[in-house]
């Protein structure tokens, strides 16, 4: 786990989430860095600059560049302008949902869009050729079918009002009693 500067101003709680974030954004396939950064934005009561995250998190000012370039890509965090200091400032996005969605449509684009495209050239790859057997083929027919419904479902869902989402997810195992489904039952695909 990264050390926060000693000189920081951080009380120890906000430190350990700080800390914390930056471990799950590495288990997320996120440089530490990266959600390190976010999370001291997240949390902070006001826009800062590259020199206060750097300050405050002891990491290295270029990197803390190359994270923000990062962030701002994702759309995750955006300039704040400040009265009468020509330096950049930054402010995250608080809104927990936006931010989800976000992340989502992000891992989306750059995970799961370019798996569907290799599958789609490698069904139709597969499909006249005579060294693939009908095993493989349907297994690769499965995979996009998985895929595509996956990724259709989450563009439904993201046209879905939060309020009606939040209700959804809130509902837990009584969305499974709302379909008539439940563990040991039968499939009717």
């Amino acid at each position: 786990m990264t050390e926060i500067n000693v000189d920081s101003e951080l009380p120890p709680s906000v430190a350990r989430f700080v800390l914390h974030w930056g471990d799950l954004g590495g288990q997320w396939g996120v440089n530490r860095s990266v959600a390190q950064i976010h999370a001291l934005l997240f949390i902070s009561d006001k826009p800062l600059t590259a020199e206060d995250i750097a300050h405050q998190l002891g990491m290295a000012r270029s990197n803390v560049s190359n994270s923000i370039k990062e962030l701002l890509g994702w759309k995750l965090i955006h300039r704040v302008p400040v009265m009468g200091d020509r330096r950049d400032h930054f402010a995250a996005d608080t809104d927990i949902w936006e931010m989800a969605i976000k992340i989502a449509e992000g891992r989306k684009a750059r995970e799961i869009d370019p798996a569907e495209a290799a599958l789609r050239v490698c069904n139709e790859e597969a499909e006249n050729d005579p060294q693939v057997s009908p095993e493989a083929r349907q297994k690769l027919a499965d995979m996009l079918d998985f895929v595509t419904t996956m990724s259709r479902w989450h563009e439904e869902m993201t046209k879905v009002p939060k309020p009606a989402l939040t209700a959804l997810i809130k509902m837990g195992s009584g969305v499974t009693k709302l379909i008539n489904w439940r563990p040991g039952k039968k499939s009717e695909d």
